[in-house]
């Protein structure tokens, strides 16, 4: 899977991260949570998100469309809130990418919504990813892309 050169975006919305603005196509994998054995006394008051059983396994295409060292959006088929997936896809100056993150938020159909000139601008329907696991070298790549 190869993709366009990564652009980069000033961001002007409240993310703290940058953006790479990409088109990376993706392998997405519902990969749920491993179960973890607690002592009855630290189970009592024990609480863990828990990650969306209902997809686990459910695998398909999508394409990554913009790309910060947190996380990501993902067009495509959108996922329930709280999956844990895993993502595998390239982006040229990074190389193949390996993550593991979490449905943070999802826009369940097309949007169209007006931009600062008065223009119609589409948000396509996905999800957005927190990683949870991405390997500091991808991290250190994606970062030397953005804008100082």
């Amino acid at each position: 899977m190869s993709t366009d050169t990564p652009r980069t975006e000033a961001s002007t919305d409240n993310r703290r991260a940058g953006r790479l603005i990409v088109n990376a196509p993706a392998i997405v994998e519902s990969i749920g949570q491993t179960a973890i054995a607690l002592h009855p006394n630290l189970a009592a008051v024990y609480r863990r998100v828990q990650a969306d059983a209902d997809t686990v396994g459910r695998r398909f295409p999508a394409v990554v469309r913009d790309l910060s060292t947190n996380g990501a959006f993902i067009a495509g088929v959108s996922l329930p809130l709280l999956a844990r997936v895993a993502l595998r896809f390239d982006v040229t100056g990074v190389g193949k990418i390996d993550a593991i993150g979490w449905v943070m938020w999802q826009r369940s159909d097309d949007c169209k919504v007006p931009t600062a000139n008065g223009a119609l601008a589409t948000l396509p329907k996905g999800f957005g990813v927190l990683f949870e696991s991405l390997a500091l070298d991808v991290r250190n790549s994606i970062a030397k892309l953005l804008p100082s």
